[in-house]
């Protein structure tokens, strides 16, 4: 069973985050030969301000 951990920014709509789990469920699928119902996808949504690349905060970023 495949669990696919998804680290991103905040602020992604419902519909947004419900295509982008099936899209990746569907190339599991199609990539390791699973059933979608062995697919765990997990988001987790990060603030700007709690992300941070070559030093400096996203929030920061312009």
């Amino acid at each position: 069973m495949p669990t696919i951990r998804v680290e991103m920014f905040e602020g992604r709509t419902d519909e947004q985050k419900k295509d982008f789990v099936k899209a990746i469920t569907e190339a599991t699928v199609q990539t390791l030969g699973s059933s979608p119902e062995a697919v765990d996808v997990l988001l987790f949504e990060i603030k700007r301000s709690d992300w941070a690349t070559g030093g400096v905060l996203w929030s920061d970023r312009k």
